[in-house]
């Protein structure tokens, strides 16, 4: 499995990180600690020191009940970042978290190599098109609703089995747009109770039916803190934990707050094959 970022082909039969950079004033985990620009680059550096392939940078929280950013401060809050980060180290591989295509967009034009949609082109209508014009990778990701609408739509008869319908259809729409490289995301916290998030995680091998890379982003999320009864700050050794049982189950992208310990979590991983 390759995925082509740039014009370099990145392989990823060796799973890879995705270290989480979020500008936005109220991320469920790292809200606001990221907002001049001298303590992003310095963030991105330790991360890409400590092991990150990809940079995945979020201007809009998509936690629930996230209140709205309109289209416009999203893209202030992200482009000259973007611009920074790039002159900065030539050489990153960005990608960014939205939903608006003409954010991905405006982005892509300023450096960023992936697109990464938590709603897999069902927010904005121009989404898929967009991608493919962009002719970059693109992460869909399983959610109903949006994020201040989500965790009331939980209702399913089989989540797995459903959640895989739901893809199968979504892939096949992007195919007929024209993208070539596609990831997919569970969408762990979103729609989903605690339990089913559980449920996705124990039957994760499944989705290999798709054939396509899988990326987990369970990093320091309620579904580990609310079971440990803590916070998110000391849902560390948590995530490594799930972390290690999605790498048992094909995860091919980590997508994570701390880098470091996620390439130590693939690292032993890969001395069990």
């Amino acid at each position: 499995m390759t995925i082509n970022c740039n014009g370099n082909l990145i392989d990823l039969s060796t799973p890879k990180v995705m270290g989480i950079l979020n500008v936005t004033p109220n991320s469920f985990y790292d809200g606001g600690k990221h907002k001049e620009i001298n303590s992003i680059i310095h963030q991105v550096d330790k991360m890409l020191s400590e092991g990150a392939d990809f940079i995945d940078i979020g201007a809009y929280s998509s936690k629930p009940s996230a209140e709205f950013v309109s289209e416009e401060e999203e893209i202030k809050r992200l482009v000259h970042i973007i611009k920074e980060l790039v002159q900065t180290f030539p050489t990153i591989i960005l990608s960014v978290d939205t939903f608006r295509a003409n954010v991905a967009r405006a982005s892509v034009e300023n450096g960023v190599a992936i697109v990464n949609d938590i709603s897999a082109g069902l927010l904005d209508d121009k989404m898929l098109e967009t991608v493919a014009d962009l002719k970059v990778p693109y992460i869909m990701m399983h959610m109903r609703g949006n994020p201040q609408t989500m965790q009331s739509l939980t209702d399913y008869n089989d989540i797995v089995k459903e959640m895989i319908f739901y893809f199968s259809e979504r892939i096949q729409m992007a195919r007929s747009f024209g993208i070539s490289d596609i990831i997919i995301d569970p969408g762990f916290g979103f729609a989903k109770t605690l339990e089913q998030n559980y449920e996705v995680l124990h039957k994760m091998e499944l989705f290999s039916m798709l054939e396509l890379p899988l990326l987990a982003g369970i990093s320091r999320k309620s579904m580990i803190y609310k079971v440990l009864e803590k916070t998110p700050q000391e849902a560390l050794n948590g995530t490594s934990v799930l972390n290690t049982i999605a790498l048992q189950k094909g995860a091919k992208i980590l997508r994570v707050h701390d880098v470091k310990e996620a390439v130590e979590c693939i690292k032993l991983v890969s001395k069990l094959k």
